[in-house]
């Protein structure tokens, strides 16, 4: 098995180093990831200047791994159409600083590296770990070593993505997996407005989580209780129950009035 490693976290983040010690006994690893953080760049690919790229050793792991100047995307991206010797068989990502939960997959390079996988026809995850004064990255990553081993035992369609949310805790702390669905998490206060010394005027993104209740099976409420979280998503963002109802409008064949 052949298996593409990329983060949003930078390509000497503890996570991925993690990651891949922890898939380096189930299959062959390379490493496509940036050369510095790209956290919540979401789905950015690069167009406007051209990518660098620079093989590199990572203390400790004895994997090839690539870093690159562009966002998450296009690491997977590049990784897959050039750089591997051969297609890869899973695109696994993270494992991320902090969680990717509810809408915040939206904003996540991590989960975004991992849609760009399904996107490019290959079964992908992310994994993710809870924030903590103390990140566990050894707990996450055999959970996430774990999970690979289902995917194998069961298959993954590349349609398909799975989106693991890991507690921060000792695997004895852990109870159990929970597959959920996709909650919804807001923020307020979201901007801080500051004034520099040269008296102008910038802004600094530093929202408040609004804290609301959730179901059992909602992933926010599944990993704040100890539970790892497994949620499928899907790059097909249609509201398919909206298709008949516009319809309705009468939109089909219809053009702008004069």
């Amino acid at each position: 098995m052949n298996f593409l490693l990329s983060n949003d976290d930078g390509i000497y983040a503890e996570g991925l180093y993690q990651l891949a010690a922890s898939l380096s006994s189930l299959g062959k690893v390379t490493i496509a990831a940036p050369d510095s953080e790209r956290s919540a760049t979401g789905h950015a690919i690069t167009m406007l200047y051209p990518l660098r790229v620079k093989e590199v050793k990572i203390p400790g792991l004895d994997v090839q791994a690539f870093a690159i100047d562009g966002t998450p995307a296009d690491c997977v991206k590049l990784g897959i159409d050039l750089l591997l010797d051969e297609r890869p068989d899973f695109v696994f990502t993270g494992i991320n600083r902090g969680a990717n939960l509810g809408t915040d997959v939206l904003y996540s390079g991590t989960v975004s590296a991992a849609i760009e996988g399904c996107i490019m026809g290959v079964p992908s995850a992310a994994f993710s770990l809870l924030s903590g004064i103390e990140m566990n990255y050894a707990c996450a990553g055999q959970v996430a070593a774990d999970i690979v081993k289902l995917i194998f035992d069961n298959g993954l369609t590349a349609n398909t993505l799975i989106n693991v949310n890991i507690p921060n805790t000792g695997l004895d702390q852990l109870k159990g997996m929970k597959v959920t669905r996709l909650g919804k998490r807001r923020y307020t206060k979201n901007y801080q407005k500051r004034e520099d010394p040269r008296g102008g005027t910038y802004y600094w993104l530093a929202g408040e989580i609004v804290e609301e209740y959730m179901d059992d099976d909602i992933d926010i409420e599944a990993a704040n209780n100890n539970y790892v979280s497994i949620t499928p998503l899907q790059f097909d963002l249609t509201d398919h129950s909206m298709l008949e109802t516009l319809r309705l409008w009468g939109l089909e064949g219809k053009s702008s009035e004069k």
